[in-house]
């Protein structure tokens, strides 16, 4: 998924003009690099256009701890904007990323992220049980 796909479709979801939902997906990503492992973050970043790894690499500062709200308020600060748009930029990147990842790179990402991620995230489909 190229990077206007990228943004167009966080950009519906999320029902934000392209700019706002531009600095958005960049800011979730930034952020996630803060807070998932230099291997997690390459991995994740070798499945993502160019124009979207590279924000994955080599977090400027480190985030520490916190919760989904400490997550949703530097995403807020770093696009600029409201954190209740971040909010919802923040789950249409998260259900965008999910889309543009394989299921197991997803699985990955989501395991690295503390548990009221939850809410964030929409449940993960497991495999049909065979007998």
């Amino acid at each position: 998924m190229r990077f206007p796909r990228f943004v167009e479709a966080v950009s519906r979801r999320a029902e934000l003009p392209a700019e706002q939902a531009a600095a958005i997906s960049r800011a979730v990503l930034q952020t996630l690099a803060d807070r998932i492992t230099g291997g997690e973050s390459a991995d994740l970043a070798a499945q993502l256009p160019d124009e979207l790894s590279g924000y994955l690499t080599a977090p400027a500062e480190a985030a520490g701890g916190g919760g989904p709200v400490t997550f949703v308020r530097r995403v807020a600060d770093r696009a600029g904007v409201d954190p209740a748009v971040a909010e919802v930029g923040t789950r249409a990147v998260l259900a965008t990323l999910r889309e543009a990842v394989t299921v197991d790179e997803f699985q990955d990402l989501v395991a690295q992220l503390p548990k009221g991620f939850d809410a964030m995230v929409d449940p993960i489909p497991r495999p049909p049980y065979d007998r």
